[in-house]
């Protein structure tokens, strides 16, 4: 494997996402590997620590910022550490940047790339575009339909040209599943391959499974907020009710803005927050099928790990979870609460067909390996940088004015 010296500048590595935990990932692979790599993230610290073959900068966000989440924000003074930044990679000596979106950190990157001259890697992680119509939509529900749909519209449509000449500074794009390669290939013009995620089958596994009721457990696991679709969950419970369905609870695990508002509707959910570690894995083995109502995910970690649990997930017909997901072997695809119900009602109404998917899934979910995933992103990194004079990104056009306005979105 080529030991490319990759500096990496991730959007989230402490918090709980999907970024984070495929970031977090990344740095153990190279350190696994003894690859160096140069992990540029936003923590509770300022430190520039040295570990094996991983030199991590750490910086703190301020108090001039977007709060995004209660862990999450964007920090709108993050170039004055371009300075310290640029000292360090230029002791480094990259041979490449690789940022995970046009975040504070993905910018500094991109801006970073340029000024040393060495090229620019993105990775698509998070359909921005439509996170933050689905954000707009509800924070201008003072307005008419049409005015407000108009409003979403014309946002989510502004916010994908900026990404699409964001990502076009990028020598080389990866994306987390097939529709989203060729869509950014062809918008941007640059090579896009697929980056697909791994997931740990032993920490995630039906072994963990210890329940003695009779319930059918309906799980979610994930952020509770507007992007994620989470109100959906308590039309399904309605749903469910209508139907006739007594013998269900909702385990849903996560935190935000939308907590307060599922606790107060559901009648019968659980909502212990953020779990962690065996708290996290017991939950997900206890559940019996796992609904994801989010459109706007482009792969769905969390799908992954349910399926790694023994779960069959019923996921919506758009965005990257559908990839997952074998229709009627490992899972299915719903659109409506009234689908959703259906499906959880059929599964448990028929035990042995509920026992086959649960295997399928888990059978399903050991094909994916972290260590292949990394194998073929520093695969990709020689075949498309063979030499060191391909480096540069010469050419470019204005590219810290160009970063810079993108971070509007």
């Amino acid at each position: 494997m080529s030991a490319r010296r990759v500096a990496f500048f991730t959007d989230s590595f402490h918090e709980v996402n999907g970024v984070a935990l495929t970031s977090r990932e990344f740095v153990r692979f190279a350190r696994r590997r003894d690859l160096p790599m140069f992990s540029v993230h936003a923590g509770p610290s300022k430190e520039l620590l040295h570990e094996g073959s991983v030199t991590t900068f750490e910086f703190q966000r301020g108090p001039v910022r977007w709060n995004l989440e209660h862990d999450l924000a964007i920090d709108f003074l993050f170039l004055r550490y371009r300075s310290r930044l640029r000292a360090a990679l230029a002791e480094f000596q990259p041979d490449l940047v690789h940022i995970t979106g046009p975040s504070d950190s993905g910018i500094l990157g991109a801006v970073l790339a340029y000024e040393l001259g060495v090229p620019l890697v993105a990775a698509w992680h998070t359909n921005l575009h439509e996170f933050g119509a689905r954000r707009l939509s509800q924070l201008l529900q003072f307005l008419p339909e049409h005015a407000r749909v108009s409003a979403a519209q014309h946002f989510e449509s502004t916010s994908f040209d900026l990404c699409m000449h964001f990502y076009h500074l990028a020598k080389l794009i990866f994306a987390p599943n097939a529709e989203l390669v060729a869509l950014l290939a062809q918008r941007t013009g640059r090579p896009a391959f697929l980056m697909s995620r791994g997931i740990d089958t032993e920490l995630f596994s039906p072994g963990h499974r210890g329940r003695l009721d009779h319930d059918f457990v309906i799980g979610y696991v994930g952020r509770l907020s507007p992007e994620k679709n989470v109100r959906l969950l308590a039309e399904i419970e309605q749903s469910l009710i209508r139907m006739g369905m007594t013998n269900y609870r909702f385990l849903i695990v996560g935190h935000g803005s939308e907590h307060s508002w599922l606790s107060h509707v559901m009648q019968r959910a659980a909502l212990p927050g953020i779990l962690r570690g065996q708290d996290l894995t017991r939950a997900y083995a206890s559940m019996d099928a796992f609904v994801f109502p989010s459109c706007t995910d482009t792969f769905g970690n969390v799908v992954l790990e349910a399926m790694a649990s023994g779960v069959p997930a019923i996921v919506t017909r758009e965005g990257g979870p559908q990839y997952l997901i074998r229709p009627g072997e490992t899972g299915q695809l719903a659109g409506t609460a009234d689908e959703f119900a259906s499906i959880v009602l059929e599964l448990s109404r028929d035990p042995e067909r509920l026992a086959q998917m649960r295997l399928n899934a888990r059978e399903s979910a050991q094909r994916f390996s972290w260590d292949a995933v990394w194998e073929e992103v520093y695969g990709r990194y020689e075949i498309c940088f063979p030499h060191a004079d391909d480096a540069g990104t010469s050419g470019t056009p204005e590219p810290v004015r160009m970063a810079v306005a993108c971070s509007a979105i």
